[in-house]
């Protein structure tokens, strides 16, 4: 049995509508699972629970830890190391293989500039300090206790996301309304996005790969990277809307976030945003012969798949 931890999300599902292709007997678990394929099988949990994180991947030969919590500091301090242990304990005790759908938080600084599995742990922000330590968790335990894990690792996202994509809420959903796309910090810069779709497959394939374990790997992504600009300009063209953006520079940022919480979490990842932020995936790429989805192929499939132009 495969299992999913957090599968309701954009990854998760993604992950479900993948693992099909190399088995039939697959476990989905959240607090309101929804079924992805027919076979699949639905197991409610509260993942904040360790006796529940347990019973939840009992029996698991591969478990996905994809779960996505609110995007709160005070959150993630709370939540994710908690979690992280349990599954990790609950995962030795089932000899089951992990694999962690991660970001790139844990890695901060200019060191953004070129982000490979090489890259040092460099945090520079509190939430990248929580991501530090969840994979030194991971990375101990594969060293200490001999579990077989994977960390995968995805820039931000683009596709069928709303909430956790900065580039769907600011720049496709305003023009979608008839506004302004937005941009944060620096427009002029390169930024590299990874498209959901492709993480998803690419998530499948290093779970169901036994030569994938105990490494790190940068997920697939196109390796042609975009300004906010060039992004703004693309979603423009396909959906005949203006080019015109708005910017919230750094101080402004700041001052909103006296007002709106998700902009006074933000503010402390300006520097994903305020420098070039290149995401090379050429590990994967190599290994596993894999063409990430074109930037202009992505948004072409996006909007093709949303009621709203």
């Amino acid at each position: 049995m495969q299992t999913i931890l957090g599968a309701n999300g954009a990854i998760g599902v993604e992950l479900a509508k993948n693992l099909i292709n190399y088995t039939n007997d697959i476990r989905l678990v959240s607090r309101n699972p929804k079924k992805i394929n027919e076979t699949d099988t639905l197991f409610p949990a509260d993942l904040t629970n360790r006796e529940e994180v347990f019973k939840a991947i009992k029996g698991s030969t591969i478990v996905y830890l994809t779960v996505g919590f609110e995007y709160r500091l005070s959150v993630w301090q709370k939540q994710w190391p908690a979690l992280m242990q349990n599954v990790i304990d609950a995962c030795i005790e089932n000899k089951s293989k992990l694999v962690f759908f991660d970001n790139v938080y844990m890695i901060g600084g200019d060191n953004v500039k070129h982000i490979t599995e090489e890259s040092p742990f460099s945090p520079t922000s509190k939430k990248g300090e929580i991501r530090a330590t969840l994979d030194k968790m991971l990375l101990d335990a594969i060293k200490e206790r001999k579990l077989q894990a994977i960390i995968a690792r995805a820039a931000d996202f683009y596709g069928a996301v709303k909430d956790r994509s900065i580039l769907m809420e600011l720049v496709h959903k305003n023009m979608a309304e008839g506004k302004k796309a937005q941009w944060f910090f620096n427009a002029k810069v390169k930024h590299s996005f990874t498209y959901i779709p492709d993480a998803g497959k690419a998530t499948a394939m290093l779970g169901n790969t036994p030569e994938a374990y105990n490494q790190i790997w940068n997920l697939p992504t196109h390796q042609d990277s975009l300004t906010g600009e060039e992004w703004i300009q693309l979603f423009a063209k396909e959906m005949g809307k203006s080019e015109k953006y708005q910017l919230f520079p750094a101080f402004m940022v700041k001052l909103a976030g006296f007002f709106v919480p998700f902009l006074k979490e933000i503010y402390e990842m300006r520097y994903q945003y305020d420098r070039t932020y290149f995401f090379d995936s050429s590990k994967f790429e190599k290994y596993f012969n894999f063409k990430p989805t074109t930037y202009q192929q992505g948004i072409k499939e996006i909007l093709s798949n949303y009621s709203v132009r």
